[in-house]
């Protein structure tokens, strides 16, 4: 008999899988990666990101500007000279054009435009680790979903075979009826047990469905795509506590952020510290003008050639905000400090916590995998105690719905186990299949 249950398994899992296809966890991962709309906004953050790592977005290049301007009047002139002649014209024009390049490169700043470009770097490595959150955020996401998927997908059918058993009982039952070894109530108990079975399937196979389609939008997909997953839940039982922590503090991206925070509250206290020195700074430039006047003791001007020059300016005091941002900055690099010991704390907290959870849940897959196991036999000894008619169909009955719930508690556990070991991998920042 606990080949004809295996056979009903085997039946059950040739109907799902003649669907579209497999879909393995990690070909689900690949696509989401290359589709899920969240991993591809921070990638276009990082692009921006990286587009300001520059000299010129840092102060560091020259600037260069053309300069045109044209002014033209007519005007009603009247002027009166110093010999006290009196003259006058009427619409008067005045002309006056300006044609120029002008260059401007500070060349001093008190290394300020150099904390400056080392702030867009590590705005740039901040950029790349929120990318990796994200990435460890929607990957663990799928992973979670997929083997949900895998869970329910298994319940979904020891249902369908306890169904075929049920199918089974009342074929038998209505044989024994039919030779007057069982009463017609015996009958409809199974057929009631059928019906039930029956609409137990309906709702899995909903809960099932809407997972895929969960699922299919984790990786940014037509949503009605259908697909089949893997047969088990596989989980990793050898992840060690010490291992974890050290792994921690070079791959977590909390950490790593708080670090370049800290780097940047570093640079800005450079970058703040360089108003006490000059600023100097070169320009020059070519230019041409050219005048036209209808009135006046010059009639036409014109005027081109090259100026050149060096400027310097220093604060020498402005109200002691200097003094003020200064001390600022000194307590936000105080605060980098303080955030990063919080942050470490909270990272071993959770992976000790996350990490008792993780060991629990292994102890409760192995127990249940017994149960299911004994279950399993149960159910045999059972339909064979049954078929002879040495135990009514309620006794029947209970050894199928046991057989229902510790496979399903199997099931739960083996996905607990999973889901424990993919929380300690996204805390340590390192999630692989």
């Amino acid at each position: 008999m606990k080949k004809a249950i295996l056979f009903f398994l085997l039946i059950g899992l040739w109907t799902v899988s003649k669907a579209q296809g497999l879909l393995t966890a990690k070909q689900a991962v690949e696509i989401a990666l290359e589709n899920n709309f969240e991993i591809k906004l921070s990638q276009n953050d990082l692009k921006i990101a990286t587009e300001n790592v520059s000299y010129g977005n840092a102060g560091m290049l020259p600037t260069a500007t053309a300069n045109f301007s044209q002014s033209n009047s007519v005007q009603n002139s009247k002027q009166t000279q110093t010999t006290g002649e009196e003259r006058s014209l009427r619409n008067a024009k005045n002309n006056n054009l300006s044609v120029g390049v002008s260059l401007g490169w500070t060349i001093f700043d008190g290394l300020g435009m150099f904390a400056r470009y080392d702030q867009l770097k590590e705005l740039q490595k901040q950029g790349e680790f929120e990318l990796k959150k994200t990435v460890l955020n929607r990957v663990s996401e799928v992973i979670s979903t997929y083997f949900t998927i895998v869970e329910q997908q298994n319940l979904l059918l020891a249902i369908d075979s306890s169904i075929n058993i049920s199918k089974e009982r009342l074929k038998t039952a209505e044989n024994r009826f039919s030779i007057g070894k069982a009463s017609r109530l015996e009958v409809l108990n199974v057929q009631v047990n059928l019906n039930e079975d029956e609409s137990s399937r309906l709702r899995q196979a909903v809960v099932v469905k809407n997972l895929k389609i969960t699922l299919n939008s984790l990786m940014a997909r037509e949503l009605d795509i259908e697909f089949d997953v893997e047969p088990e839940v596989e989980y990793d039982d050898t992840l060690l506590i010490d291992d974890l922590m050290e792994k921690a503090q070079h791959y977590n991206p909390d950490l790593q952020m708080i670090a370049i925070n800290k780097r940047l509250a570093e640079l800005e206290l450079k970058r703040v510290k360089a108003s006490r020195y000059p600023v100097v700074r070169l320009t020059t430039g070519y230019n041409l003008s050219q005048s036209e006047s209808s009135l006046g003791f010059v009639s036409s001007s014109n005027a081109r050639g090259l100026n050149y020059g060096i400027t310097a300016s220093m604060n020498l005091f402005d109200g002691f905000n200097q003094r003020r941002n200064e001390r600022n900055a000194k307590t936000q690099i105080e605060s980098a400090d303080l955030l990063i010991q919080q942050q470490q704390l909270n990272v071993r907290t959770a992976i000790s916590t996350a990490f008792q959870t993780y060991q629990t849940n292994l102890s409760l897959a192995r127990l249940e995998e017994n149960n299911a196991d004994i279950a399993r036999q149960n159910l045999n000894i059972t339909l064979a105690k049954y078929k002879i008619g040495s135990i009514s169909a309620v006794e029947f009955r209970d050894a199928q719905e046991n057989f229902i719930n510790a496979v399903s508690r199997f099931n739960s556990a083996r996905l607990q186990a999973k889901l424990s070991e993919l929380q300690l991998k996204e805390i340590i920042g390192n999630i692989d299949l």
